[in-house]
């Protein structure tokens, strides 16, 4: 999938949203103290679990992505 497109990835949200709240502005002095913080996060989250639903038109989804591919195909 181009890169152009990483909205279509549900799982790029997420981890924009542990970037914005928790990764951005933290100080961590070690690994294990960064992988804590990504684990509260997730504890967290998961406390109150919400489906994803697509709120854009597949068709216009559908469109994005070829648009994409015939981009991806025209450079190489």
């Amino acid at each position: 999938m181009p890169t152009s497109c990483s909205w279509l990835n549900a799982v790029e949200g997420f981890f924009a949203k542990l970037t914005r709240r928790r990764l951005k502005n933290g100080v961590f002095h070690s690994v294990v103290d960064l992988q804590a913080a990504i684990n509260r996060f997730i504890k967290e989250h998961n406390q109150q679990p919400r489906p994803f639903v697509w709120r854009d038109d597949p068709n216009d989804i559908i469109a994005a992505v070829k648009r994409g591919h015939q981009t991806l195909e025209s450079i190489q």
